[in-house]
Protein backbone atom coordinates (compact mmCIF):
# COMPACT_ATOMS: atom_id res chain seq x y z
CA UNK A 1 0.00 0.00 0.00
CA UNK A 2 1.35 3.41 -0.94
CA UNK A 3 0.23 6.60 0.84
CA UNK A 4 0.60 10.04 -0.69
CA UNK A 5 -0.54 13.61 -0.14
CA UNK A 6 -0.84 15.68 -3.29
CA UNK A 7 -2.23 18.90 -4.63
CA UNK A 8 -4.84 18.67 -7.38
CA UNK A 9 -2.22 19.42 -10.03
CA UNK A 10 0.09 16.69 -8.70
CA UNK A 11 -2.56 13.97 -9.00
CA UNK A 12 -2.14 11.65 -11.96
CA UNK A 13 -5.13 11.06 -14.19
CA UNK A 14 -5.39 7.52 -12.81
CA UNK A 15 -5.32 8.77 -9.20
CA UNK A 16 -7.98 11.39 -9.90
CA UNK A 17 -10.15 8.84 -11.67
CA UNK A 18 -9.63 6.36 -8.81
CA UNK A 19 -10.54 8.78 -6.03
CA UNK A 20 -13.63 10.01 -7.89
CA UNK A 21 -14.62 6.39 -8.56
CA UNK A 22 -14.23 5.50 -4.86
CA UNK A 23 -16.21 8.54 -3.71
CA UNK A 24 -19.03 7.73 -6.15
CA UNK A 25 -19.05 4.04 -5.18
CA UNK A 26 -19.44 4.82 -1.48
CA UNK A 27 -21.19 8.19 -1.17
CA UNK A 28 -23.54 7.89 -4.16
CA UNK A 29 -24.10 4.17 -4.76
CA UNK A 30 -23.54 2.46 -1.37
CA UNK A 31 -25.23 5.22 0.63
CA UNK A 32 -27.92 5.67 -2.03
CA UNK A 33 -27.39 9.41 -2.02
CA UNK A 34 -27.44 11.18 -5.36
CA UNK A 35 -25.57 14.44 -4.89
CA UNK A 36 -23.04 16.59 -6.73
CA UNK A 37 -19.74 15.10 -5.55
CA UNK A 38 -17.64 16.94 -8.13
CA UNK A 39 -18.01 20.32 -6.42
CA UNK A 40 -15.16 22.49 -7.78
CA UNK A 41 -13.42 22.23 -4.40
CA UNK A 42 -10.96 19.48 -5.33
CA UNK A 43 -8.76 22.07 -7.03
CA UNK A 44 -8.17 23.83 -3.68
CA UNK A 45 -7.70 20.66 -1.61
CA UNK A 46 -4.77 18.54 -0.62
CA UNK A 47 -5.59 14.92 -1.40
CA UNK A 48 -4.59 12.13 0.98
CA UNK A 49 -4.82 8.75 -0.67
CA UNK A 50 -3.78 5.14 -0.22
CA UNK A 51 -3.28 3.07 -3.36
CA UNK A 52 -3.06 -0.72 -3.51
CA UNK A 53 -2.43 -2.51 -6.81
CA UNK A 54 -3.34 0.63 -8.75
CA UNK A 55 -6.65 1.11 -6.90
CA UNK A 56 -7.43 4.00 -4.53
CA UNK A 57 -8.54 2.26 -1.34
CA UNK A 58 -8.68 5.19 1.12
CA UNK A 59 -9.01 8.89 0.59
CA UNK A 60 -9.69 12.25 2.17
CA UNK A 61 -9.14 15.87 1.32
CA UNK A 62 -7.71 18.68 3.43
CA UNK A 63 -8.56 22.37 3.08
CA UNK A 64 -6.75 25.44 4.33
CA UNK A 65 -8.81 27.88 6.40
CA UNK A 66 -11.32 29.72 4.25
CA UNK A 67 -11.22 27.26 1.34
CA UNK A 68 -14.18 25.22 2.62
CA UNK A 69 -15.00 26.30 6.17
CA UNK A 70 -13.60 29.25 8.08
CA UNK A 71 -11.35 26.71 9.83
CA UNK A 72 -8.96 24.12 8.40
CA UNK A 73 -11.11 21.22 7.19
CA UNK A 74 -10.97 17.51 6.47
CA UNK A 75 -13.64 16.01 4.24
CA UNK A 76 -14.69 13.17 1.93
CA UNK A 77 -13.25 10.62 4.37
CA UNK A 78 -13.77 7.29 2.63
CA UNK A 79 -12.40 3.76 2.46
CA UNK A 80 -13.01 1.02 -0.05
CA UNK A 81 -15.62 -1.45 1.27
CA UNK A 82 -13.33 -4.38 0.33
CA UNK A 83 -10.71 -3.09 2.78
CA UNK A 84 -12.90 -2.15 5.75
CA UNK A 85 -12.16 -3.61 9.16
CA UNK A 86 -8.39 -3.33 8.66
CA UNK A 87 -7.92 0.01 10.43
CA UNK A 88 -7.57 1.92 7.17
CA UNK A 89 -9.95 4.68 8.30
CA UNK A 90 -7.95 5.25 11.48
CA UNK A 91 -4.70 5.37 9.51
CA UNK A 92 -6.26 7.80 7.04
CA UNK A 93 -7.35 10.18 9.80
CA UNK A 94 -4.00 9.90 11.62
CA UNK A 95 -2.13 10.77 8.43
CA UNK A 96 -4.43 13.69 7.67
CA UNK A 97 -4.18 15.17 11.18
CA UNK A 98 -0.42 14.58 11.37
CA UNK A 99 0.08 16.35 8.04
CA UNK A 100 -1.91 19.36 9.26
CA UNK A 101 0.14 19.49 12.47
CA UNK A 102 3.53 19.00 10.77
CA UNK A 103 2.83 21.70 8.16
CA UNK A 104 1.60 24.07 10.89
CA UNK A 105 -1.71 24.56 9.13
CA UNK A 106 -3.81 26.61 11.58
CA UNK A 107 -6.13 24.82 13.96
CA UNK A 108 -8.88 24.12 14.82
CA UNK A 109 -9.89 21.46 12.30
CA UNK A 110 -13.56 21.28 11.32
CA UNK A 111 -15.40 18.32 9.80
CA UNK A 112 -18.97 17.72 8.75
CA UNK A 113 -19.42 14.17 10.02
CA UNK A 114 -22.14 11.67 9.32
CA UNK A 115 -23.78 11.36 12.72
CA UNK A 116 -23.31 7.61 12.99
CA UNK A 117 -19.51 8.18 12.89
CA UNK A 118 -19.47 10.52 15.89
CA UNK A 119 -17.61 8.04 18.15
CA UNK A 120 -15.06 7.31 15.41
CA UNK A 121 -14.13 11.00 15.14
CA UNK A 122 -14.21 11.54 18.91
CA UNK A 123 -11.35 9.01 19.11
CA UNK A 124 -9.25 11.61 17.23
CA UNK A 125 -10.16 14.46 19.57
CA UNK A 126 -13.09 15.92 17.62
CA UNK A 127 -16.01 17.31 19.64
CA UNK A 128 -19.52 17.96 18.38
CA UNK A 129 -20.47 21.59 17.85
CA UNK A 130 -24.05 22.59 17.20
CA UNK A 131 -27.01 20.37 16.50
CA UNK A 132 -27.55 17.60 14.01
CA UNK A 133 -28.52 18.69 10.48
CA UNK A 134 -29.38 17.02 7.22
CA UNK A 135 -26.86 17.15 4.39
CA UNK A 136 -27.85 15.36 1.18
CA UNK A 137 -30.60 13.55 3.17
CA UNK A 138 -28.06 12.04 5.59
CA UNK A 139 -27.86 13.16 9.28
CA UNK A 140 -24.62 15.07 9.97
CA UNK A 141 -23.00 16.95 12.84
CA UNK A 142 -20.33 19.61 12.89
CA UNK A 143 -17.22 18.60 14.80
CA UNK A 144 -14.10 20.54 15.81
CA UNK A 145 -10.63 19.38 16.89
CA UNK A 146 -8.61 22.09 18.65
Amino acid sequence: MQWSIKTYKELTKDELYGLLRLRAAVFVVEQDCPYQDVDNKDQKALHVLAVENGEVIAYTRIFNPGDYFQETAIGRVVSNPKYRGLGLGQELMRKSITFIEEKNIPKPIRISAQTYLKNFYENFGFKQVGIEYMEDDIPHIGMIRK
